[in-house]
């Protein structure tokens, strides 16, 4: 159900600015505010918050029940049928609500598309509204942490279970299809992502979307994995090996998992967030890998699986308790082999609360 404090919130933000609305598509935001789920589709759809305070919505028919049991009886409702398109449904909500003419900010769930048309057809000045959430977002309350903790719970349990199904001659989406199931099993809603897991040369790729590959009777296995619970997700990566690693594994192992201790070492409020993406980097820097490591360590978690605040050169924000980000260096040597370590914190008043209690330390399947 719609949060009416965070609206109100919302409105004087949008007052300071002098922008006189905020419209909210479907995404991440919208299930923040409203627990709202829907599915990618080409009909426009969105909530309007105003700078006034009020709020209304526009939905097609199709979605009109989803939208009433996340905003509300109470909520104004502009719904459109198919037959009509939106463009005449809109245009009564923007007359009555007297928005034609005014500055309206947009989120990234609202098609580029969609927004042309909305600006031509009403004469509105839209700017860009993608960050407008991130202040109220980016401090989770308590039970908020509960949600991303139990996700991790979960996402443990899957994983140690996984532990006992992988073995030589299987896939990397035998793999994947098994631990979604795992998921399923002990409780998720679902994954939080498109999982990862990618064999030796394959995880030299941090984003392999692959499949296909065949675990041998020495192998690396990378696992980047995560589940949602009631919104809330979990991040997970680790790396596990089929067979004794080698002499040279080990050390690239061992290597990452220093960096990543040091960067949950480093966490701790006010520290500016680049400084923990700093004190991780070196480890692997001084190591003589830091070309091989050529991502940002972090990124915050919640209702969406990457949003603020991002641990990265150049971010100065200073940390806060109730941030919650990932840890997750890596070192990535092109065609031949990618090695990460992560695991999703929470800032504490005096350090920080690593969530997933799985162990770090080599593991030999």
């Amino acid at each position: 159900m719609l949060d009416r404090n965070k609206v109100q919130e919302i409105s004087k933000g949008l007052q300071s600015k002098g922008i006189d609305a905020l419209l909210l598509g479907p995404g991440d935001d919208l299930e923040y505010l409203g627990g709202l789920k829907t599915g990618e589709c080409e009909r426009f759809k969105g909530l309007f918050i105003l700078s006034n305070g009020k709020y209304f919505y526009v939905t097609p028919y199709l979605y009109s029940e989803e939208f009433e049991a996340a905003f509300g009886k109470d909520t104004p409702a502009y719904i459109w049928e198919d037959k009509d398109w939106f463009y005449p449904t809109l245009a009564r909500a923007m007359d009555d609500f007297d928005l034609n003419g005014k500055q309206i900010a947009v989120n990234y769930g609202i098609r580029a598309v969609d927004a042309i048309e909305i600006a031509d057809r009403h004469r509105v000045k839209l700017v860009n509204g993608w960050h407008f959430l991130d202040k109220m977002r980016i401090i989770k309350s308590s039970s908020e942490v509960e949600k991303l903790e139990r996700a991790t719970q979960i996402s443990d349990a899957a994983f140690k279970e996984l532990l006992g199904f992988i073995r030589p001659g299987m896939t990397e989406g035998e793999i994947k299809k098994q631990l979604i199931d795992l998921f399923e099993k002990h409780g998720a809603d679902g994954p939080a992502f498109d999982i990862i897991v990618a064999r030796k040369e394959n995880a030299s790729r941090p984003h392999y979307n692959g499949s296909k590959g065949v675990i041998g009777e020495r192998d690396l296995v990378l696992v980047d994995f995560g589940c949602r619970y009631e919104s809330y997700c979990s991040d997970t990566t680790r790396t596990v090996f089929v067979g004794e690693p080698t002499d040279e594994e080990k050390k690239l192992y061992e290597i990452v998992l220093q960096a990543q201790e040091a960067g949950e070492a480093a966490v701790r409020p006010g520290v500016p967030a680049e400084e923990v993406d700093r004190a991780a980097r070196k480890v692997i820097e001084d190591a003589g890998y830091g070309k091989y490591f050529n991502t940002r360590l972090g990124h915050g978690i919640g209702v969406a699986v990457h949003e603020a605040p991002y641990i990265m050169e150049g971010n100065k924000m200073p940390l806060e308790p109730g941030m919650a980000f990932s840890i997750e260096p890596g070192i990535y040597i092109p065609g031949k082999i990618g090695i990460r370590i992560e695991n999703i914190v929470v800032v504490t008043k005096d350090g920080c609360k690593p969530l997933s209690k799985l162990p770090k330390e080599i593991t030999v399947i």
